[in-house]
């Protein structure tokens, strides 16, 4: 029996959990596996799965690598947001703000709202409910929909930094590094507000023109349109609902998920809307994406291939301890193998005053470039393309890479003026 180096067995699952790793990124950012009709979900279950059969993680920690508190969250939440659908909420406001709102100050209330609601939920969860809500009100409108969408997309990315609940990173980051939730928004609010500015002035840019027509506010104007009727006391019911759940994120420390659950729990207590229609608006595929994805970059740390690349790095007098080097470290981790990950691998450098809002902002900041640099993201091509609305990679990256560069070049100069002043 010929010999196989020991050094060649060592590197076996680290070389299968890189290629399966790159084979299920491939398809996040191209949307489906060349020749073959595997979409990101498929490509979720497939790569988790083979992270198991390769025995580049075993079968018990693939379970435990799912974060069921994430999952759970998301679950409640699509359940709140179903039963303010079927109460007929989203129509209702969607023509609310078609007669009372000028088609020019659509795109910029649609980037505002979007960036403020992220700052307290998390920003996965805010553009479930803006994608329906964006292409009702773009196709009443008359208004190409593709923009807005990505509007959508990188608002949220955008306003999820802003405070430490925002998205899962900053989570993290907050309670590793002890931050505190006002400390850290008066450090991330000002770049945040800008970067969102920024945003609007360069879609409206590429756009040419086209968002703000008054021919699609005509042609809106003059049909006759037929909403469903507002059932008054289910959206009141759902919007108390998700006030309290925002009220408790916010102020209290109770569980995230068990908060969202119980609120979707005294939704589905009704005598008119049957918890049969809720479930069915439950995006369950999405969920499954969540759980392959986690099992996908648990295996690849488990590689010990990232923590490599950092001795690597550390090896090569690369000092991640100084604001520069962790900015550009951050930025290319965070789109090899998304922030969550690429953040778990540097706090331990985080040593500078400023390196908490460094990290934050620019994992998070950074997951606009590609579609795979976020899950919000992947949620909002993969929603608009179950509606008929499909959004390709290069039409993402045509808005995404000006919006992450001009929002970084904002954060850096913003956070040298920082470490001038001494913080």
């Amino acid at each position: 029996m010929p010999h196989v180096p020991a050094a060649f067995l060592a590197d076996t699952p680290v070389l299968a959990g890189s290629v399966i790793f790159l084979a299920s990124y491939l398809v996040f950012a191209l949307g489906k596996f060349p020749g073959l009709k595997i979409d990101r979900t498929g490509a979720a279950i497939i790569g988790a799965t083979a992270m198991v059969v390769f025995r580049i993680v075993p079968g018990e920690q693939a379970i435990r690598a799912v974060d069921f508190s994430t999952i759970v969250l998301l679950f409640a939440m699509m359940l709140v947001v179903g039963g303010l659908k079927l109460a007929g909420f989203f129509e209702w406001n969607a023509e609310l703000i078609l007669r009372r709102l000028k088609p020019g100050m659509l795109l910029p209330a649609l980037i505002l709202t979007c960036g403020l609601l992220s700052a307290f939920f998390v920003n996965d969860i805010v553009c479930l409910v803006m994608v329906p809500f964006v292409l009702v009100l773009t196709q009443k409108l008359h208004l190409p929909p593709l923009a807005f969408l990505l509007a959508v997309a990188t608002s949220s990315n955008i306003g999820s930094v802003a405070t430490i609940t925002g998205n899962p990173q900053n989570m993290l980051i907050g309670a590793t590094l002890q931050l505190s939730f006002a400390g850290y928004l008066h450090e991330a609010a000002p770049p945040v507000l800008v970067g969102l500015v920024a945003t609007w002035g360069l879609i409206l840019w590429q756009s040419g023109g086209r968002l703000t027509s008054a021919r699609g506010l005509a042609m809106a104007s003059s049909e006759t349109r037929e909403v469903a009727d507002l059932n008054r006391w289910q959206t009141a019911k759902g919007l108390t609902v998700t006030s309290a759940i925002v009220l408790c994120f916010v102020f209290t420390s109770l569980p995230r998920e068990v908060v969202a659950l119980t609120g979707a729990g005294v939704l589905l207590m009704s005598r008119k809307l049957h918890s049969r229609n809720m479930l069915g608006l439950v995006d369950w595929e999405l969920l499954v994406l969540f759980m392959g994805l986690f099992v996908v970059n648990h295996a690849l740390q488990k590689t010990g291939l990232p923590a490599r690349v950092m001795g690597d790095l550390a090896s090569a007098g690369v000092p991640l301890q100084h604001p520069g080097p962790l900015f550009a470290a951050t930025f290319v981790l965070s789109n090899i193998v998304s922030n969550v990950p690429a953040v778990m691998l540097l706090l331990p450098s985080a040593q500078h005053s400023l390196a908490g809002p460094t990290l934050a902002l620019v994992s998070t900041l950074s997951g606009n470039l590609l579609v795979i640099g976020s899950i919000a993201n992947i949620i909002v091509v993969d929603a608009a393309a179950r509606r008929g609305v499909p959004i390709s990679w290069r039409s993402h990256a045509r808005v995404g890479v000006p919006v992450t560069l001009v929002t970084l070049a904002i954060t850096a100069g913003y956070l040298a003026l920082r470490l001038r002043a001494g913080a």
